[in-house]
């Protein structure tokens, strides 16, 4: 009970208001930490890397991927939402790069349908059209990938 015990003193009585103060203070807006690197989710950012780097190395991979490209050129594409650290080592294990990667939402064009607890997310340029995005609903999301891949192996069995 030392969750409630900040908010619920003496004179909250019920224990339903307890747990209104407590849910409400876990949801309260965190100050958000500037990150080095900012990459929209599904989208790729080029960063260029120092002389000397033998090994690149992602914290979280679900949040961030890295490759490494030819002339020290990294791709960092966004996985999924969050922050994540990317450190660029040489041969000895000396840290060259250390960075933050943040990891958001798309934000232009793009409308988020909520229906009750259904979510479903259009991108909308200009016309709306079903987008595949984290956090949507489960069947709306089977159905759009469902449809996706059979349209993939459709075009691919043309050629």
């Amino acid at each position: 009970m030392a969750l409630f015990s900040a908010g619920c003193g003496r004179r909250v009585r019920s224990l339903a208001a307890c747990l209104a103060f407590a849910i409400a203070s876990l949801a309260a807006p965190a100050v958000a930490q500037n990150a080095d690197i900012e990459v929209v989710l599904d989208q790729a950012r080029l960063v260029k890397l120092p002389e000397r780097v033998a090994t690149v190395v992602v914290g979280n991979p679900l949040i961030a991927d890295a490759t490494v490209q030819a002339g020290g050129l990294l791709v960092i594409t966004g996985k999924g939402y969050g922050i994540t650290n990317l450190l660029a080592v040489d041969r000895t294990g000396a840290v060259l790069l250390e960075k933050s990667v943040e990891v958001r939402g798309p934000g232009a064009d793009v409308v988020v349908l909520h229906r009750g607890v259904e979510r479903e997310t259009y991108s909308c340029t200009p016309y709306c059209e079903r987008r595949i995005t984290l956090g949507d609903s489960q069947a709306y999301f089977d159905m759009v990938i469902n449809q996706t891949v059979t349209r993939s192996n459709q075009a691919a069995a043309v050629k």
